[in-house]
């Protein structure tokens, strides 16, 4: 029997492992969107995931992309357990739940329903996207805590790792725009710039005004698509109380209504 010190650890681990795992369109981790419903280990120490999309019909690209990170996250565990994942409530959820049960990969589950789509060539344009996204936070922080356009330019790693951008946002970026430019581009050095395009071309006084206004354009358009995502699956789950102890229409969608409250009530004649 696992101890509850244990189980609290490896509880503690693997939420934090799936706290890694980014919505691919919106670059914010699935735990913070809601889509993780359940993540728990079991007494044998395997682990039971229910993740669920803000809507019935979610492209199966971009669920694809998120349960197989979920996939990685758990793999990457520090006690390597047997797992179950299970997505509910999609219109794919029979087909990607029995796959898997059967031994078969997402990539061979997914593959058969997205037949010729270079899903990595998917996973390169979202990649761009968080990338583009958190730099521009931290350029902003940056020009917000009052360091001149000509230092931020010229700042190499050493620069960007002292440098405190302000607000909450440039703040929590920072480490995410260096591990991502480090994935893009791992030739950069000490002394090299750390403000690059994502094809590696270095900013510069004259481009950077453009730029900024390309990436805030990105960031107004990813930050509606998570106010949407985050609405739908609120609007979707959301227990909704009878009004004056009647069932709403919310409450016949979600099937919460008995069966006795179904029928019409006479009419006096």
């Amino acid at each position: 029997m696992m101890s509850a010190a244990l189980r609290g650890r490896r509880q503690a681990e693997l939420w934090r492992r799936l706290s890694e795992v980014n919505d691919p369109e919106l670059d914010e981790p699935v735990t913070n969107m809601g889509f993780v419903e359940r993540a728990e280990i079991l007494d044998d120490a395997c682990v039971d995931v229910e993740f669920r999309l803000p809507t019935y019909w979610c492209s199966p690209n971009f669920a694809f992309l998120m349960l197989d990170g979920v996939r990685e996250a758990i793999e990457a565990l520090s006690w390597k357990p047997a797992y179950r994942i299970r997505l509910q409530d999609h219109m794919f959820a029979d087909e990607v739940n029995r796959g898997i049960a059967v031994g078969k990969s997402f990539g061979q589950v997914f593959g058969e329903m997205t037949g010729d789509l270079d899903l990595e060539a998917l996973r390169e344009t979202f990649r761009a996207k968080a990338y583009k996204r958190r730099q521009e936070a931290v350029l902003l922080g940056l020009r917000q805590a009052g360091v001149s356009d000509d230092v931020i330019l010229a700042m190499d790693l050493a620069a960007l790792d002292a440098a405190q951008p302000m607000g909450p946002e440039a703040a929590a970026q920072k480490p995410r725009y260096r591990q991502a430019l480090l994935e893009r581009h791992p030739q950069i050095g000490r002394g090299n710039g750390v403000f690059l395009t994502w094809e590696g071309i270095p900013l510069t006084a004259a481009t950077l005004a453009s730029y900024l206004g390309d990436l805030r354009s990105l960031r107004i358009n990813m930050e509606f698509n998570g106010a949407l995502c985050r609405g739908l699956k609120q609007t979707r789950y959301k227990q909704a109380d009878f009004a004056d102890g009647e069932p709403t229409l919310v409450d016949f969608i979600l099937d919460r209504v008995p069966p006795a409250a179904r029928e019409a009530p006479a009419v006096n004649s």
